[in-house]
C-alpha cells in the first residue's frame, strides 16, 4: 500500500471527502464530490480506492462507459491523486463471485474504508438496495500527490 500512502493519510483528515473525476460521451471531464477510502479489492486483494454510487448518477453512467476514474484527496494544501480503470459491481453491474449477500456487506465495508459509521445497519443496507448503490473500485495505475 506504499504507493496510496499520501492518498490513505489524507483520507483521514478530511471525512473521506474526495474529488472524482470521469469523462463524458462528448470527451469533457465530469467533477463531483464523494466519500472514498483505502480497502483491499474483493477478487484480487489489491489495494483500491473504494466509493459507494447512487444508482442512475452521471458518474456512474460515465464509468460504466469509459471505464476510468480520477480521485483526488486533499486536506489544505496537502493532496495526492489516484488514477485507473474502474471495477463495478451493484444490482445493474453484476460482477462474478459476488452475489447479494456479498454486495450488502461489501458495500458496507467501502463505507467504513471512507470513514463512514452508521448506528443502524439494517437500514444502511435497505437504503442502499433502495437506491440502487454500486460499489466502484479504482485501480490504481498511477499515484502522485505533492507530499
Amino acid at each position: 500500500m506504499s504507493d496510496l500512502a499520501d492518498f490513505t493519510q489524507l483520507i483521514a483528515g478530511d471525512h473521506g471527502l474526495c474529488v472524482v473525476s470521469t469523462v463524458r460521451a462528448d470527451g469533457t471531464i465530469q467533477s463531483s464530490v464523494v466519500n472514498a477510502g483505502v480497502l483491499e479489492h474483493p477478487a484480487t486483494g489489491e489495494h483500491v480506492v473504494g466509493m459507494v454510487v447512487r444508482g442512475g448518477t452521471r458518474k456512474l453512467e460515465n464509468v460504466r462507459a469509459r471505464a476510468r476514474m480520477t480521485v483526488v484527496a486533499r486536506v489544505g494544501w496537502q493532496w495526492a491523486a489516484v488514477e485507473g480503470p474502474v471495477w463495478i459491481v451493484g444490482p445493474d453491474d453484476p460482477a462474478p463471485g459476488i452475489d447479494a449477500e456479498r454486495l450488502r456487506l461489501l458495500l458496507r465495508e467501502v463505507f467504513t474504508a471512507a470513514g463512514g459509521t452508521h448506528e443502524d445497519w439494517v437500514e444502511y443496507d435497505s437504503v442502499m438496495a433502495a437506491e440502487r448503490r454500486a460499489v466502484v473500485l479504482v485501480l490504481p495505475d498511477r499515484v502522485y500527490s505533492n507530499g
